[in-house]
């Protein structure tokens, strides 16, 4: 009997000693992804990066999703957004957010996967509409149905929106959504559902590997 509960409890070190080695191990590459993350904010953002970090930092609560992947999701349509904007990292840093936040909420409210959100509004970044029906807003994946939502986003807001300009085009996503009770879901059901407050524990987890 004293044999079996050694070998046993020598089994359970092997077992935990291993798990901080694997934990280890995702500590170093989600850090590694962090800091070509990083830079790839400050290149684009300047001297607005520590704004678009402080967002990433609160991401896991407003809209599901790690700092690393945050910054990935920025990155990926940042600089058709500056350009559309004149340059301005300020206003840059703040309408991705909350394009961001509409493609979470949009995930948490219509089914539809985080993953065909970001091609979607990457691909409006390069003035591809082809993905428009991948938000499930009721238009098609045409620019002309996107020149549709922007008609009655102005309808909706009394503002103009330009299909040319980028920040113009999440805009009017935004107000759709918002009329449609899309907005602010994510973070409702992270302080009050299990699933919601679930995947906001596991961005923040993610966030803990990074910063251990």
């Amino acid at each position: 009997l004293g044999t079996q509960a050694i070998n046993t409890a020598l089994n359970g070190l092997k077992s935990l000693g291993g798990a901080f080695i694997n934990v280890g191990k995702q500590a170093l590459a989600s850090y590694g992804e962090f800091e070509q993350l990083k830079g790839g904010v400050e290149t684009l953002f300047k001297d607005s990066a520590p704004i678009v970090q402080k967002y990433a930092d609160e991401a896991y609560k407003t809209a599901g999703v790690s700092a690393n992947e945050y910054m990935s999701t920025v990155t990926s349509f940042s600089a058709s957004l500056l350009q559309s904007l004149g340059g301005d990292t300020d206003k840059a840093a703040d309408y991705a957010d909350q394009a961001i936040r509409d493609m979470s909420d949009n995930a948490n409210k219509m089914g539809t996967s985080m993953e065909s959100l970001q091609n979607a509004y990457a691909g409006f970044a390069k003035g591809n509409y082809t993905m428009l029906d991948n938000l499930k807003l009721g238009y098609g994946g045409t620019k002309t149905e996107m020149e549709r939502l922007l008609a009655d986003a102005t309808k909706i807001s009394g503002v103009k929106y330009d299909i040319s300009n980028l920040d113009d085009v999440y805009n009017a996503i935004h107000v759709i959504q918002t009329e449609m009770g899309i907005t602010g879901t994510t973070a409702k059901e992270a302080s009050t559902t299990i699933s919601g407050s679930a995947k906001s524990m596991k961005a923040a987890f993610q966030n803990f590997l990074t910063s251990l």
